[in-house]
């Protein structure tokens, strides 16, 4: 799915955040592979004898450097030995006799971002093409609020053209981390791996441990409640309420009969992120108190819902 820039504000404001922070960046090595230049990267090519032509250049969008005389070679994806001996090659052909060049990377391009629930987001400098995995692991791992699923943001056309469009991958995290790799998306530079936090739910009214609770993958109403630490002695389990949001902002009400649910009764319900779920007193009136005590003053519209 290609999706406009403008359409993730929010990361690219988080992005923006990060920049002005210290960077955390990074380099990997492979050992078993070749570094391949990039665009972006610079290189400095050494010409024995010919100082006026040894200098860094910087590898252009179009993938080139632009020497003296031979005007724009081609460098990316090429190693050092090879552009190198490409331009050897090219002077030889009529400007030099024999000429002995060496290429270096000095820096390099292939900068990845990853932002969200990591312990250290940043920007990081990695050579080759990294796993989801592996900047996870890079960037210090998870954090205790990471959510079930990773958005990968992956450039399509240059910034020079306009607005950067780019490409949305998604990526279950707790499936890679079951060992389902399929989940382990390669990445390229430029790509943005944002982590969002994990969404939440509630527990208000006649519950030992009422609160808001990580929303986990999978996660039912009987789990709900048991994180909770069940309902209260005095609790009327058998008219709870769930708060759901609709789309257009607006809740409805789903009542549900948790008792039942807790001895299997009845069939147990998924929660969704934001749910909350209320347990009203035997007595219904005094559920006023316990919800405005777990949400405030902003959720007495659920106790006067119930009220009635």
């Amino acid at each position: 799915m290609k999706v406009s820039f403008a359409l993730f504000l929010t990361v690219s404001a988080a992005m923006l955040n990060a920049a002005q922070a210290p960077l955390q960046m990074t380099r990997i090595v492979s050992p078993d592979e070749e570094y391949r230049i990039a665009s972006g990267d610079t290189v400095e090519v050494i010409i024995l004898k010919v100082p006026e032509l040894s200098r860094e250049y910087r590898v252009g969008a179009d993938g080139t450097i632009e020497l003296p005389f031979l005007g724009k070679v081609p460098a990316q994806d090429k190693s050092s030995h090879e552009l190198a001996t490409s331009i050897a090659t090219s002077l030889g052909n009529g400007y030099l006799v024999d000429p002995q060049v060496s290429v270096t990377v000095k820096q390099i391009s292939r900068h990845f971002f990853i932002q969200g629930a990591v312990r250290n987001p940043g920007v990081y400098n990695i050579e080759g093409q990294p796993s989801l995995l592996q900047l996870i692991t890079l960037s210090g791992g998870l954090n205790a609020t990471y959510g079930a699923t990773a958005f990968i943001l992956h450039p399509v056309r240059p910034a020079a053209e306009g607005d950067p469009a780019y490409e949305l991958r998604k990526a279950n995290i707790n499936a890679l981390l079951r060992g389902e790799f399929s989940e382990n998306a390669v990445l390229n530079p430029g790509d943005i791996v944002h982590i969002p936090a994990a969404d939440v739910f509630f527990v208000a009214g006649e519950v030992k441990a009422p609160g808001s609770f990580q929303l986990k993958e999978g996660t039912t109403l009987r789990q709900a409640i048991s994180l909770a630490q069940g309902p209260s002695p005095v609790a009327a389990a058998d008219r709870a309420v769930i708060f759901r949001e609709e789309g257009n902002g607006r809740k409805r009400e789903i009542p549900v009969d948790v008792g039942a649910v807790m001895r299997g009764k009845k069939d147990d319900i998924p929660i969704s992120p934001n749910d909350i779920i209320v347990i009203p007193n035997s007595k219904t009136k005094s559920i006023f108190k316990p919800v405005i005590n777990a949400f405030g003053t902003g959720a007495a519209w659920s106790a006067t819902t119930i009220l009635r």
